[in-house]
């Protein structure tokens, strides 16, 4: 089966700066990954240009064997790392958009998860807390039937308690034929979920091996690895 996800010495540059440098790498079907690296690593980059918000300098990006674009975008549910809807949308008129724009949106499976977290739909986006809004934002990311996930910071802006709801509904709302490519610091908080993780530093690939590996490789946790491969 073709990888999900595709990088051929990918490189993007601004100026001088090599914010990815040559990086390969290929992700499987059917796991939770996580994208770690210190700020500046090129975590951000990759995610978007793995969502055809960027163009590569040099080398290749694919998500299925396909360039990133409208065909992709298709396939790739994705959450980023800010707010993108508008302040006076009401929940219910950004599920009624997702309706209309995904085919692979479920409207039951949206509503089921904004009932469990008691969000009003007639609430105004405007009008709920930080952390409400980025509940709002994972509840439809997870709701669309996507062969990739990619969730930018997913569990940074709420409250330890609804964390592990959060977890769960990730584990619980993507098929077993789907990737979940989740970046974030919170490495202690996720580290249960992973099958696997990458390591970006300085643009390139340091670290990609699975959590069951690394334990027995290094006897060591993830976020243990993480703090010794990335310390100051």
């Amino acid at each position: 089966m073709r990888p999900i996800l595709e990088c051929q010495r990918l490189t993007k540059k601004y100026g001088s700066f090599f914010a990815l440098s040559e990086l390969t790498l290929s992700l499987d079907r059917g796991q939770i990954v996580g994208l770690l690296g210190p700020n500046g690593s090129g975590k951000t980059t990759l995610i978007k240009l793995a969502n055809g918000l960027l163009n590569p300098t040099d080398g290749h990006i694919m998500i299925n064997g396909l360039a990133p674009g409208t065909e992709s975008k298709k396939i790739v549910s994705y959450l980023p790392d800010r707010s993108f809807f508008s302040e006076h949308m009401k929940v219910k008129e950004i599920i009624s958009y997702y309706t209309d724009f995904y085919d692979n949106f479920s409207t039951d499976r949206a509503s089921k998860m904004l009932d469990t977290l008691e969000i009003d739909i007639n609430s105004r986006f405007s009008a709920l807390s930080k952390g409400t809004k980025e509940k709002v934002q994972l509840v439809l990311v997870m709701s669309r039937d996507a062969d990739l996930y990619i969730l930018d910071e997913p569990i940074g802006g709420v409250d330890p308690a609804a964390r592990d709801y959060i977890l769960q509904t990730i584990l619980t709302n993507y098929n077993e034929n789907a990737t979940v490519l989740i970046s974030t610091h919170l490495i202690s908080d996720i580290e249960n979920v992973l099958d696997r993780v990458i390591f970006l530093q300085n643009g390139q690939l340091a670290l990609n091996e699975t959590v069951d590996d690394i334990r027995l490789k290094y006897g060591k946790s993830v976020d243990a690895l993480f703090r010794e491969v990335f310390k100051c």
